[in-house]
Parts: structure tokens; C-alpha cells; sequence
């Protein structure tokens, strides 16, 4: 004997009613009806996670950007100079989060080369200590990140940069500088020659496109300031950097003023929550309509089974069992179309960077402009939460679905649905 023979008889006949049957034009437009709900709940489930994916891999991919020139954490001293930042880091680093500091600092240019001028961020860093609170030496890909020597005037550009002035490393150009003494009627900037010796490649056009560094010394002269803006920490777990920021505020003396790397781009990190949300919400119609699709499956079932239902009644079973195996029957799509929506939405989530180059040699097309949205491949990141999430919402509304079809069938009365029999 099968396992199903051993299961209730409203599993049974739920199952069966499942399956449909070939008696009638009638019962085979049933069935069809129940193949597109499984379906439209297959699409639904997989385009939910695999948005969400996406989504994941979206945010995972430009965080780990900014953070390969980004520090977890910057310190900066309220009157504009750090006057003593091996102290403050031996300060930093007694907690025992920070693994690395470094001193910088950050003042405003505008790089110019013939005729061609582009705003950017000058850091001046000191090489080997920046090593260790950040990866853009591991990120140039042209010259050498160690040619920032004191007094040289040495500098390395990202990439967009390099490419919009249209540099080579070894080329000269010059970054003109605001008079730090013009006041509020301006004055002529100032103009220092530079020499590039190397471009860095982050990945993130934002700050490829803005960012340059030098020595930390010739970034102290061109600011005209006599110490470091602040310190660049590392931590060893990144998302602990809003508690370890509030027990360095607590612990370090001084007029500090501390932010976390969450907090240079909030409004970023912001929009993709919220635009993740949305999305959700947004694609979670299409699991709906798979829902109303069941219940008009359910609703033409329960028409076309009244016969069977009075059957049923007349032999002894109750409302709640008539109840019960139109649930089943309900629920058994909903999980059909839920677990298939699962394999091929973890499917496509977990080979999305073949699929999506395949479909844009197809179609000649490019979904993703490196200037607006940063990247230029579609990343994904399948988190088991979100699928956990997914299914189990996908179940939810295909168990809601069966109640008022099944409550309609424990209501049908036998006499008058075998008068015409």
C-alpha cells in the first residue's frame, strides 16, 4: 500500500481533485486554469528573489567599493588640524575593535590639463600607513601608489579621472587651489604643478572620477595647515562601526568629531532600502494575482464537484472535512507553484552574471551605464532570509486563497445538489 493510501481521505480526494480529470471539456478547462495559477505563482516567487538578489548584490558590491578607498571609520579634529595624530592613534587603538590607523588629509582642486577642468577631492595620505586602513594601493593599475614621496608633488588619480583630462602616468599637469586667505570677495587661486605617477581603478565611478591622492606633507602645504585633517581607522567587523564610533567619542580627549562610513553616503544607503521595499511590495502583485487566479480555480471546482460534495455529505462527512479537501487541494497549487518558483528563482539568483551577459550579446543591448549606476555588470547576492521570506509569504497567500472557496463547498446542501443528477 502507497503512502497516499494511508493518508486521510480528505487528502485523497483533495489530491485527486488536484490532478483534475479528463471526464469532460469542462474538467480540462479546470485544469488549465490550475496550471496557470501554478504558473503565475512560479513567476511571482522567482521574480521576487530574484530581485531581491539583486538587490542584495547591488548594495554588497558598491559597499565593498567604497570601503576599498573608504575608511570604516574618520576622525576629525574641530579646529581643522589633528595637532598630535600618533597620539590619537595610539588613543584609537587602544579599543580593542581598531586594528589600523592612519593619519590624512582633505582639501578641495580643480585638475587641469589642456584646457580640460574636473573637481575633485585631493587626500593626502602616507603611503604606508594607508595600507593598512584601506585597499586602493592594491587598486592602481597603472605606476605605483609608493611614489607618493614627500615633496615631489607625486599624485594618483582614479581612473575617470585620468581618462576625462586624458593623462598618462608621467604626465604634468596642474591642480588650481582656493586662497585660504581670499575671503568673501574670492581671489585668484593658486596653481601647483603636479606630476602623475599613478591611476587607481576602484570600480566605483564616484570616486574614480573624484578622488586623487598625494603625500600627506605636500597635502599639509597646499591646504596651508600645520597637522592632519583627522585619522582614518580600520575596525575588524565593519558593521560594528556606529557602536565602536560612540565608545571612541566616550574614550578619546580632545575636540573630535567622528563618522562612520555608513554615514558618508546615509542617503545612498537609504534609497536602497527603501527602493528594495518598494520592489518588494511592487513584484509581490504578481503572487497576488497568482492567489486570485487559485481562488477562481477553487470557486470553478467547488461548481463543478457539488455532486461529488453531496456524495460525500450523504456518506457521512462532515462541513469541515468538505472544508478540508478543497484546502488541500488549494494549498497543494500554492506549494507546487511556490516550490517551483524557489528552484528557478535560486537558479537563475545564483548564475545571474552568465544569464544577463548572454541576454545582452543577444539583444546587443547594456542594462547597466557604469556613469549612472556605478557598476556595469548585474551583481546578485541570495541571502536564505529573503528566500525563507519569499516562500513563506507565497504560502500564506495560497492558504488565505482556500478559505472562502472551501467554506463555500462545506456550505453546498445535498438534496438540492442531487436534484438534477
Amino acid at each position: 500500500m502507497s503512502i497516499i493510501h494511508k493518508l486521510p481521505y480528505e487528502f485523497q480526494v483533495g489530491l485527486r481533485y488536484t490532478r483534475g480529470g479528463r471526464r469532460s471539456g469542462r474538467n480540462s478547462f479546470i485544469s488549465f486554469i490550475s496550471f496557470i495559477s501554478v504558473f503565475c505563482m512560479t513567476v511571482g516567487v522567482a521574480v521576487l528573489i530574484i530581485v531581491q538578489s539583486v538587490m542584495n548584490g547591488f548594495q554588497k558590491e558598491v559597499t565593498d567599493r567604497m570601503l576599498s578607498v573608504l575608511a570604516h571609520i574618520e576622525i576629525y579634529d574641530a579646529n581643522r588640524a589633528l595637532p598630535d595624530w600618533q597620539q590619537s592613534s595610539k588613543d584609537a587603538l587602544r579599543n580593542k575593535a581598531v586594528v589600523a590607523a592612519a593619519p590624512f588629509v582633505e582639501t578641495d582642486g580643480m585638475l587641469i590639463n589642456d584646457g580640460v577642468m574636473r573637481p575633485a577631492m585631493i587626500r593626502g595620505v602616507l603611503p604606508l600607513e594607508e595600507r593598512k586602513v584601506s585597499d586602493v594601493a592594491g587598486k592602481v593599475t597603472q605606476g605605483s601608489f609608493d611614489q607618493l614621496l614627500p615633496g615631489t608633488f607625486n599624485i594618483v588619480v582614479g581612473q575617470a579621472m585620468a581618462k576625462a583630462l586624458d593623462l598618462k602616468v608621467g604626465d604634468k599637469f596642474s591642480i588650481a587651489l582656493a586662497q585660504p586667505e581670499a575671503g568673501a570677495q574670492g581671489g585668484m587661486p593658486r596653481v601647483r604643478p603636479f606630476t602623475l605617477v599613478g591611476v587607481f581603478d576602484s570600480g566605483h565611478y564616484e570616486y574614480d572620477s573624484s578622488l586623487v591622492f598625494v603625500h600627506l606633507d605636500d597635502a599639509k602645504v597646499i591646504a596651508n595647515i600645520g597637522g592632519p585633517s583627522g585619522l582614518r581607522l580600520r575596525i575588524a567587523d565593519m558593521h560594528a562601526a556606529p557602536q565602536v564610533t560612540a565608545e571612541l567619542m566616550n574614550s578619546m580627549p580632545g575636540e573630535l568629531l567622528m563618522r562612520d562610513w555608513s554615514k558618508q553616503n546615509v542617503l545612498w544607503f537609504a534609497a536602497v532600502r527603501s527602493q528594495k521595499k518598494m520592489l518588494f511590495i511592487i513584484l509581490a502583485l504578481i503572487v497576488a494575482v497568482a492567489s486570485f487566479n487559485l481562488v477562481a480555480t477553487l470557486v470553478m471546482s467547488v461548481t463543478d464537484k457539488q455532486a461529488d460534495i453531496a456524495i460525500l455529505r450523504t456518506l457521512g462527512s462532515s462541513p469541515a472535512s468538505i472544508m478540508k479537501i478543497f484546502m488541500v487541494q488549494g494549498v497543494l497549487v500554492g506549494l507546487m507553484g511556490t516550490a517551483c518558483g524557489i528552484g528557478l528563482g535560486v537558479l537563475v539568483a545564483l548564475n545571474v552574471d552568465v544569464i544577463v551577459p548572454f541576454i545582452e550579446r543577444v539583444l546587443q543591448v547594456k542594462f547597466l551605464s557604469q556613469d549612472i549606476y556605478l557598476l556595469s555588470a548585474v551583481p546578485s547576492d541570495l541571502q536564505a532570509p529573503d528566500v525563507i521570506m519569499v516562500a513563506v509569504f507565497g504560502l500564506v497567500l495560497a492558504f488565505v486563497s482556500t478559505l472562502y472557496p472551501s467554506w463555500a463547498a462545506s456550505r453546498v446542501r445535498p438534496a438540492e445538489a442531487l436534484r438534477y443528477e
